[in-house]
């Protein structure tokens, strides 16, 4: 699932070719997805200009001159910008034609994503109004953490994953970022210092902050609004190195799973 590098990474790589323009029209192809495309979008955006582009959690946010077009990408959805003619295949089921020739698409073989439109404050959608604190955000810091977590028997790693606490983490950088704070997945919350998470968060703040530079990970489906790959996954540390030597001390990576998701830390340098 794209995570918050990849969302950012999109909102950076679409503003040079949206910002400014004037819809022209709108092709839906497939309104069922996660959430249904509502039956009177085109008629919400067509004729609007592109006014800003930001990101709230997982979400692109289009801000337009009337309302708002919010963009979830699932599991594995993908957001382009490509000259209108460009041919589209059996997934790309939502087109939003510009005023300067060129397409934003919406690619979604899985068809978890969501495109929702709003005329008010996108941040009080339903999907958007309970979220918890951005990881880059100056709101967030230890004190906030070692809080939350206070009693909190759930392993970390999915602590770290709560979208009602912390969001856009998710599965690659929540791995990646207890193993550079030296915490392993499977400790409880409630039982890590006030200062080990002030390591955690400079450690999760480094690692998605690297991950934009690197234009997010392309794992598997992800990849920019240009169609190229994002390069963070070149610089992997844990995700995805079961059995391989950890970069630190060379014992081998270890695989479990959390909440139904595979984790991987050294058992050696994580505790």
């Amino acid at each position: 699932m794209p995570e918050l590098p990849e969302i950012e990474t999109i909102r950076v790589g679409l503003a040079p070719y949206v910002l400014g323009q004037t819809i022209a029209a709108v092709v839906v192809r497939q309104k069922r997805l996660r959430l249904p495309i509502m039956a009177r979008i085109k008629s919400k955006l067509v004729g609007c200009r592109i006014e800003s582009l930001s990101r709230r959690a997982k979400y692109l946010l289009i801000h337009l001159s009337h309302g708002t077009l919010v963009v979830h990408l699932g599991m594995s959805g993908n957001l382009f910008v490509l000259p209108t003619k460009t041919a589209h295949d059996q997934h790309c089921h939502f087109d939003v034609l510009l005023s300067n020739g060129m397409t934003l698409r919406f690619r979604d073989p899985r068809r978890f994503g969501a495109i929702l439109w709003t005329a008010k404050d996108p941040l009080c959608l339903p999907q958007l109004a309970h979220l918890g604190l951005e990881p880059l955000g100056p709101e967030l810091n230890a004190d906030y953490l070692y809080t939350m977590a206070n009693n909190r028997k759930v392993a970390v790693k999915n602590f770290l994953m709560n979208a009602s606490i912390i969001v856009g983490v998710g599965n690659i950088y929540a791995n990646e970022s207890l193993f550079r704070a030296r915490i392993s997945p499977l400790r409880a919350a409630g039982r890590i210092s006030r200062q080990r998470y002030q390591r955690l968060l400079r450690a999760l703040r480094f690692v998605l902050r690297q991950a934009i530079r690197q234009g997010g990970s392309s794992v598997k489906d992800f990849t920019k609004a240009d169609g190229q790959p994002g390069y963070f996954q070149l610089l992997l540390k844990v995700y995805d190195r079961e059995g391989l030597p950890c970069r630190r001390c060379r014992r081998p990576i270890t695989r479990c799973i959390i909440g139904g998701r595979s984790s991987f830390y050294c058992r050696s340098c994580q505790v």
